[in-house]
């Protein structure tokens, strides 16, 4: 199958299975409205998430926990209409799914039908396990997110690399488990040591997709922010930047502005 044709082939969590078991690599990217999502689907990409990681880039927040469910639906909702490949996976939000399974459930659903994606991700192991359990009774396909988990910032209390320790890795091992166990059709593993990340993409038979996790997973997510080098506040070990886009477009917005001042812009050939 070319290149082309495999492209116009919608992604879905069946199709990420065939990719794991071919051993074809998953690339996954974030996107949060209408014109980044057409540019990256339109690129071939195979999954994207509408990340609650549009705290930070878009709203400016310092951590994920204040973007609500309402703010991730317009951005999920924003997202679907320019997709026709990718596989779009929206994360539910700090809050809406804690301790109690059945509002877990009631936002799902919320999500699936105000924005048409295709999933939602969770952050989380054996302790939100009956939330992903009732949202998966319901037919809604779930991701899980194990190691660093963004939501749990103040319980970390840093974004260092985790499950570091052998406690740690062994309680990660087994929550993946427990996430595949309960129907999960894949799993983020974010900042934690590439030969444990391996051992869990090796284990299970659900795609692992990493951050920060090496490349002994079954694929990649990066925040399209950092990865364009729009965002240059964040600059971790494991992000390669592929553009400065921070610098392509302020030289663009400077040179609108000398043209404005200079009366350059616009010209004849650019008016009625």
């Amino acid at each position: 199958m070319s290149v082309a044709m495999n492209r116009q082939r919608k992604v879905t969590t069946h199709v990420l299975s065939e990719m794991k078991h071919n051993n074809e690599k998953i690339a996954m990217l974030t996107a949060y409205d209408y014109s980044m999502a057409k540019i990256v689907d339109q690129a071939g990409l195979d999954v994207i998430l509408v990340g609650d990681s549009a705290s930070n880039v878009m709203a400016g927040w310092e951590t994920t926990l204040p973007i609500t469910l309402d703010q991730m639906i317009y951005h999920g909702a924003s997202v679907v209409r320019a997709v026709n490949r990718a596989l779009v996976v929206v994360d539910l939000p700090f809050g809406t799914y804690q301790g109690n399974s059945k509002e877990a459930l009631t936002s799902a659903i919320r999500i699936m039908k105000e924005t048409a994606a295709d999933a939602v991700k969770i952050e989380g192991g054996e302790e939100i396990i009956e939330s992903v359990k009732r949202i998966l009774s319901a037919g809604i396909p779930v991701m899980g997110h194990l190691g660093l988990t963004p939501q749990s910032i103040h319980k970390f209390g840093t974004y260092t690399v985790r499950a570091k320790q052998e406690e740690e890795a062994n309680k990660l091992i087994e929550d993946a488990r427990l996430l595949q166990e309960a129907g999960c059709f894949g799993i983020v593993l974010e900042k934690i040591p590439a030969k444990l990340a391996t051992q869990v993409a090796q284990e299970l038979t659900i795609p692992i997709i990493g951050i920060g996790a090496g490349n002994g997973v079954d694929g990649q997510v990066l925040v399209i922010h950092d990865m364009l080098g729009i965002n240059q506040e964040f600059s971790p070990r494991f992000l390669r930047r592929y553009h400065n886009l921070y610098a392509e477009m302020t030289g663009a917005v400077q040179n609108y502005i000398q043209d404005v001042k200079s009366v350059d812009f616009p010209s004849e050939r650019e008016q009625y």
